[in-house]
């Protein structure tokens, strides 16, 4: 073993502290809790990431038991605030935010579905470890300190809740509180060697209230046992030994020398007793060979010789020492011990800065005589010389094993004698058993046990150190009593030197085991990985030392290799382990494995070390060979650099381990050493890795640099690219590679890719590498029926084809100028307003689907069906050393690979390639026209001080940078570019597309917002057509014409020989194609034919519906993060762009895409007011009559400041007013978004204005002007001049309802709408609208005229505002207003008629209808008398035979009187004969019977 080591053996060492801390126990609990549930996830996490196949049977049962045990320690509850008296409000709220934290993560376990396992643990365990840190902790953490010479060397920090005992339960306590635990020391800051570990610490550790330590165990089976200690020093005076000669050392003291009480001063503390006697201890740790735990030893002499008078060299006062000048035997008196045997003798060693014969020469310096400095040649002033005598003694095999030796040792109960058990030697040396012939010293240690007089209800051990306290104030005024009284810890520090502050002497305490176990430890040990350096030879010799307690063994030592494989087994047997198994199991010894290399001096370095638990076995009956897993090797503190498969096993020896057969047994022996098992051992299998070197790119320092490729033993090399300068590309594309790999994916090596550069005179240095670590993504089956083999693409056409396409395209292209002289509608950015949702940004357009546009929300390489746009070839990101988050990326390796195993059949036929020799490797370097297209930017960072900034655009690749800084976008953090940059490139040697946005600042340096970059070579290779993406229909012209090189129909052709399938056939007709063996048809695309103008023919149309169902990019814009260097990986804003590369051997590139911004038009609106009716009245009179002076205002939304208001209309009675007054508004429209713009700063010292952008809207304001008072508000009209609604003809046909955009019911009833910019004028009524009661109400109507003019037309027919000049198109004339004033003197009537008329109007009409209906009445009272006596009467009765019986009846002589009547009568009757009197014809014979004077009717 190369460590040292403090073997403790059977007696552990206890340390008791005691001190008062505040109680806070219910916050510990509640953080144990916690950090239980984190531990058990991180462990569970931990489990996953080592199964790195994806198709692992455990991967399923490992996620639902981590699912299954993280909702179990959710659903726990916390230890409740609201009953703890000493809680803050702080407590209160943590613990309400960790109960719903646990709550959450309950339930996303519950919902968890296997899908991105280890990021979703990993997010879940990021918000636990937010809420762990506990910031009211008052108890600090627990230093435990390493000490040598009286110095601190080395620390361990343990944290105080992590030991901290409750008794809640385990689960409430420490997660290490009374159990063994290996910390691992470091050294004090600014101290030590920065890669090396001091040490490691096992200790048990307790910390809790001393009421809860009464049945306190710290290790299962010990003892716990108090001794009182002190060391009885003696020196030898005249070749006697005593107490005369020590001067100034104390006759009792420590074991560091100080001062210390005599046995007889001794007595027990109160609550102790003597249990025996006082006895010498013998030190045991003397009695045991100090070499035990080596098996060879190297022993060493120095001889010395110094000059006599003559100058001489003879023998030194001390001829034979050590290197320290400290007086050893002769060497021909160095006897061999026991157990021990030489094979040479002593040889003087001459490995070192020595003469020829071994002496190095010294100058002797007072008063030790010693030289401080030694030279290996003479000189005449030197006085000393000395060579050093070595030897090597080596261990006997076959007899008592040295554990066996220790433990028959430490088993010894019989008592030393009084005059044995002394140590010869000096304070601050090393002390000897035997007396050394310069010994002047010795010592012996006393001991004598102590044991408590009854339970207290505590821990015995944590009442010594309270003793002292309790003590000091006891008997602090008893100094001088007599020596009789009671013996405490506060005689021991009354009885020291006064000045020696260090604290008084405790008694020891110690755990002791009696019984020991033995262990055999099985270390397998694969292969290593993933070992970065910059060598050519990846590592040179290595090997493994596995280290255990203090044992150690190493591996056989390797050729150099990048992935060394041992497949070895290091066994150690018969250890010995002075605890309980159950403590052992629980908490295992770690075991260290470190990775050696040995250069070719023979000089070792130390590469890195791992350390983990072994698996420890109590009964075989339960053992299964533990799975091996690849451990982090960590090189420095903190800093992993490679990883080693290997896992280890401890099992108990017991009595029935020797009766079955022996662990060992099933270890196989092959060469000399332990092979692993094959239960372990991974299975391998012959597979071929083919790997296409395209080439290198981005190598700043590079010669002629070549690739090699290196799977673990195995290497290949490519040739050498001698113009690197003018074509980074291999020369020899394609490698193959064939060995052994494992089955299982967890196993297996990562894949090492080095660019090694050549340098004048043979010098080759590695300059960057690369490892991959995840194979399974380029596992292929070449057998399989749609397997497709990766090919190069197409970049150049055949000469006859170049001219007839050019031919082509420059007749397509002059045709369809003429066409597209008009101006057009429909933009582009219409059709990226239709495909974002964009409606009111765009019109309205009935052939849209004709132009869809995809709009990526990412980079076009992070689209999944894409494959990140490396199906050709990827792109490995070169280091020099192991990546990190800031490591520099040196270059980048272009290149793929095919992994495909052989056939178990060795007669079977070989599987083909995969990659080929293509001849259209010389396309390249190819020139290329790239068109870059950036749209805007979305939600830049800030970088002013008003919370905007200005941005502007740089484009740079290669040399070339184009941009300008004047073209900045003032004040605003979504800028809209649409710019087009074109540039001419040279691929590969110019590949990086880096777009930059930058703020413009007038006086300081221009800030970079952020950067992307685009790798062009990957766009131009990949098979997807990323180059230039698919239209969605082939138009030959108008603005969204065909802008790809080749035609869809030669681009289909293209796509299939590069899929190797037989080029497409097209019919006579061009409207059915065979493709890939099967026949389509152009109406099973096109359903009716289509009559959109500009589509292109049959043929090409087909081609191209078939292109869209291969999956190809289409036309898009993508949306790409911008990142800052001084903000890494923190989002800067977006932008939104799209690339075409256009190679020029294909030929002629397509059009130029117009994505300019939209410009807005100027126009004028006018609006003449002619006249107001139905007004609210509002005004009051002094004749009580209501009226208004009304006067309209009027403005465009957004443009208040050019508000414009008639004259007013004097007392209005009746809501009518009469205006003839024209307003002017100039404005900026933007027809396709129907938006007005406006630029305008904010402020007085703005540079730059900002843009605005409002809706088309008039706003018609009426009006009542006040005097002494504030106008009131009579109604609104707002009209949108885009979709506004019809006037009414006359003021009677207008209603409020024609503002209403869509009614509910009826549908028919919907009004009319209208764009005054496609009508141009509109004249009639529109309804103003008053807000009443949360409703709108009509409050008046009015006439207007509006009128749009452009910029020309009103140049043309120029009108002034109001009735000013020139006032003309049309003419207005002052209204026609009745003269309001004096009205009362110049027409009293009527004035009086019109004031009583309007307000009386509804009592005249009743009064009316009053009069008549009385007029009515009363001609019906007076009629019905008259009426009502005819009708009883009834007087035509009289003429019937009745009236004829009468007169019979009467006498002659009395019908004097009547017939007077009679005759008086008679001119009544006459005048009634000229109307023919209608009688019946009965009362015509009465009549003329009764009055004959009658004449006949």
């Amino acid at each position: 073993n190369i460590y040292h080591y403090v073997p403790w053996y059977n007696t552990k060492p206890v340390v008791a502290v005691t001190s008062h801390w505040e109680d806070i126990s219910f916050r510990m609990n509640c953080l144990n809790l916690l950090h239980f549930t984190r531990d058990r996830l991180k462990a569970n996490l931990d489990t996953l990431k080592s199964m790195r196949n994806p198709k692992d049977p455990h991967l399923l049962h490992q996620w639902e038991k981590l699912l299954r045990e993280l909702a179990e320690d959710c659903k726990r509850p916390l230890p409740c605030m609201s009953n703890q008296p000493t809680a803050t409000n702080l407590d209160r709220k943590r613990w309400q935010l960790r109960s719903l934290l646990l709550q959450e993560l309950a339930q996303k376990a519950k919902q968890a579905k296997p899908k991105d396992m280890v990021a979703t643990v990993e997010g879940w365990l990021y918000h636990l470890n937010a809420v762990l840190p506990e910031p009211q902790v008052s108890i600090p953490d627990v230093m435990i300190w390493l000490m040598a010479k009286e110095q601190r060397v080395a620390y361990a920090r343990v944290p105080a809740h992590s030991v901290l005992y409750s008794p809640a339960g385990a689960l409430h306590s420490g997660s290490h509180c009374g159990k063994i635990q290996t910390l691992l020391l470091q050294y004090p800051e600014g101290e030590g060697q920065k890669d090396t570990l001091p040490g490691h610490l096992r200790v048990c550790m307790w910390l809790g209230n001393i009421t809860d330590s009464k049945d306190l165990q710290l290790l299962r089976r010990g003892d716990i046992a108090v001794y009182a200690e002190t060391y009885e020093n003696q020196a030898k005076y005249k070749d006697q030994w005593g107490q005369q000669g020590l001067y100034r050392c104390p006759n009792f003291s420590d074991v560091m020398g100080n001062k210390a009480l005599p046995m007889t001063d001794f007595q027990p503390p109160p609550g102790w007793h003597w249990q025996d006697n006082w006895i010498v201890e013998p030190q045991r740790r003397l009695l045991l060979d100090i070499d035990i735990n080596k098996s060879q030893v190297l022993e060493e002499v120095y001889e010395n010789q110094g000059r006599d008078a003559i100058g001489a060299w003879v023998p030194g006062a001390i001829p034979n020492t050590d290197a320290d000048g400290q007086l050893v035997e002769a060497r021909e008196k160095v006897k061999c011990p026991q157990g021990w045997h030489f094979k040479k003798d002593w040889v003087v060693e001459l490995n070192h800065a020595v003469d020829s014969e071994g002496w190095e020469y010294g100058v002797g310096i007072p008063p030790s005589g010693l030289p401080q400095v030694w030279n290996s040649v003479e000189k005449t002033y030197h006085s000393c010389r000395r060579r050093r005598w070595v030897r090597v003694r080596f261990r006997n095999h076959g007899e008592l094993s040295h554990e066996q030796e220790t433990l028959s040792f430490l088993q010894l109960h019989s008592p030393v004698k009084q005059e044995e058990g002394w140590e010869y030697g000096t304070l601050g040396s090393k002390f000897h058993l035997n007396p050394q012939p310069q010994s002047r010293f010795r010592r012996r240690c006393w001991h004598r046990k102590l044991a408590p007089n009854k339970d207290k209800g505590v821990a015995p051990i944590f009442l010594l150190e309270g003793s002292l306290a309790l003590d000091l104030k006891h008997h602090a005024r008893k100094e001088e009593d007599s020596k009789t009284r009671s013996w405490g810890l506060d005689t021991w520090f009354r009885r020291l030197d006064p000045g020696d502050t260090r604290p008084p002497n405790m008694p020891f305490i110690y755990c002791i085991f009696n019984k020991p176990h033995y262990y055999q430890l099985f270390c397998y040990i694969y292969q290593a990985r993933n070992l970065m350096t910059n060598q050519i030879l990846t590592f040179q010799e290595p090997f493994i030392r596995m280290v255990f307690l203090n044992h150690s063994q190493c591996t056989q030592t390797l050729r150099s290799s990048a992935g060394p494989t041992w497949a070895q087994t290091l066994i150690f047997q018969h250890l010995l382990l002075y605890e309980s198994p159950e403590d052992t199991k629980e908490s295992p010894p770690l075991v260290v494995l470190e990775l050696w290399q040995r250069d070719s001096w023979g000089k070792e370095s130390l590469w890195g070390r791992s350390m983990w638990p072994p698996v420890v076995w109590l009964d075989l009956q339960d053992r299964i060979l533990p799975p091996m897993r690849w451990h982090p090797l960590v090189k420095e503190l903190g800093e992993e650099e490679g990883e080693v498969l290997a896992s280890c096993e401890l099992i108990l020896e017991t009595e029935v381990l020797g009766e079955k057969q022996l662990p060992i047994l099933s270890v196989p022996w092959k060469n000399g050493i332990y092979t692993l098992p094959k239960m372990i051992q991974p299975t391998l299998r012959k597979v071929a890795i083919e790997i296409l070197a395209w080439g290198l790119r981005n190598m700043k320092k590079a010669s002629s640099p070549q690739l090699r490729v290196e799977f673990g033993e195995e290497s290949l090399t490519t040739e050498p690219i001698k113009d690197f300068q003018t074509n980074p590309n291999f020369p020899e594309s394609v490698l193959i590679l064939t060995l052994y790999m494992p089955t299982e994916e967890a196993y297996a090596l990562p894949l090492v890719v080095k660019v090694v550069d050549n340098w004048a005179f043979g010098q080759r240095t590695v300059t960057g590498q690369a490892n991959i670590d995840f194979l399974q993504p380029y596992f292929c089956d070449p057998w399989a029926q749609d397997y497709v083999h990766p090919k190069l693409p197409i970049l150049s056409v055949k000469k006859h084809r170049h001219f007839l396409g050019y031919l082509y395209e420059k007749f397509w292209f002059k045709c369809s100028k003429a066409e597209d002289e008009y101006e057009h509608e429909m933009d582009w950015w219409s059709k990226l307003f239709w495909a974002t949702g964009d409606d009111h940004k765009s019109l309205k357009y009935k052939y849209k689907d004709y132009h869809t546009l995809k709009v990526y929300d990412c980079e076009l390489e992070a689209v999944s069906a894409f494959q990140g746009l490396q199906d050709f070839c990827q792109t490995f990101k070169l280091y020099q050393e192991w990546p990190k988050l800031d490591s520099p990326v040196v270059g980048e390796f272009k290149g793929l690979f095919r992994i495909y195993s052989f056939p178990e059949n060795p007669e079977a036929p070989k599987p083909p390639h995969q990659f080929m020799v293509w001849p259209e490797r010389e396309d390249f370097p190819q020139l290329c026209l790239v068109r870059v297209y950036v749209v805007r930017a979305i939600n830049l960072q800030p970088q002013d001080y008003n919370g905007l900034c200005d941005p502007y655009v740089i484009l740079k690749l290669g040399k070339t940078e184009l941009g300008n800084r004047d073209t900045y976008q003032p004040n605003t953090l979504d800028p809209i570019f649409g710019t087009m940059f074109e540039f001419t490139c040279n691929i590969p040697l110019e590949k990086d597309l880096e777009i930059q946005l930058y703020d413009f600042d007038l006086l300081s340096p221009d800030d970079k917002i952020g950067t992307t970059v685009i790798d062009l070579e990957n766009r131009l290779l990949s098979g997807f057509g990323a180059h230039c993406g698919l239209s969605k229909s082939y138009f030959q012209s108008g603005p969204f014409k065909w802008r790809d090189q080749m035609s869809p129909s030669s681009l289909l052709e293209r796509y299939a020989r590069r899929k190797g399938l037989p080029p497409p056939l097209f019919s006579p007709k061009e409207d059915t194609v065979i493709y890939n063996g099967k026949k389509f048809k152009l109406q099973s695309f096109e359903f009716k034919p289509p009559n959109v103008h500009g589509l292109g023919s049959k043929k090409e149309r087909l081609a191209l519906y078939l292109l869209h169902t291969q999956g190809l990019v289409p036309e898009h814009v993508e949306t790409r993060t911008l990142y800052s260097d001084a903000q890494p990986g923190i989002d800067q804003g977006k932008v939104q762009m799209w690339v075409d590369i256009f190679p020029k051997k294909l030929g002629p590139p397509g059009p130029q895409v117009n994505i300019s911004p939209r410009k807005p038009k100027r126009y004028e609106l006018r609006c003449i007011v002619w006249k107001t009716a139905n007004v609210d009245l509002v005004d009051v009179s002094l004749s009580k009559e209501k009226t208004s002076d009304i006067y309209v205002k009027g403005w465009l939304y957004g443009l208040e400041k050019d508000m414009q208001k008639t004259d007013i209309h004097y007392h209005s009675l009746t809501g009518e007013g009469n205006f003839n007054w024209r307003f002017i508004f100039p404005m900026d429209y933007l027809a396709a978004e129907h938006v007005c713009v406006q630029s305008q700063k904010d402020y007085i010292w703005s540079l730059d204005p900002t843009l605005m952008k409002f809706p088309a809207r008039l706003i018609i304001q009426v009006w009542d002007n006040d005097i002494f008072s504030p106008d009131d508000f009579l109604g609104v009209l707002e009209l949108d001049l885009s979709d506004m609604p019809l006037p009414a003809r006359h003021a009677k046909q207008c209603s409020i309802r024609m503002m209403n955009p869509d009614p509910k019911w009826p549908y028919f009833l919907q009004h009319k709408h209208f764009s005054l910019f496609k009508k141009k004028t509109a004249t009639g009524w529109w309804p103003c609208q008053v807000l009443d009661g949360g409703k709108w109400r009509l409050s008046g109507k009015v006439k207007m005229t509006l009128e749009v003019l452009s910029e020309k037309e009103a140049l043309i027919k120029p009108a002034g505002r109001g009735q000013s000049e020139p006032n003309q198109y049309p003419t207005l004339h002052p209204p026609l207003r009745t003269d309001t004033t004096l009205t009362w003197l110049r027409s009293p009537a009527k004035h009086f008629c019109r004031v009583f008329w309007k307000r009386y109007r509804f009592k005249f009409i009743a009064l009316t209808v009053i009069l008549i209906i009385a007029l009515l009445l009363f001609n019906f009272i007076y009629s019905a008398p008259h009426y009502l006596a005819m009708n009883w009467i009834k007087p035509e009765l009289r003429l019937h035979p009745p009236i004829q019986i009468v007169n019979v009846i009467t006498s002659p002589n009395t019908s004097n009187a009547n017939s007077s009547i009679l005759i008086t009568q008679e001119p009544h009757l006459k005048p009634t004969t000229d109307h023919e009197l209608k009688l019946p014809q009965g009362p015509k014979n009465h009549l003329s019977d009764i009055f004959p004077e009658f004449p006949a009717p």
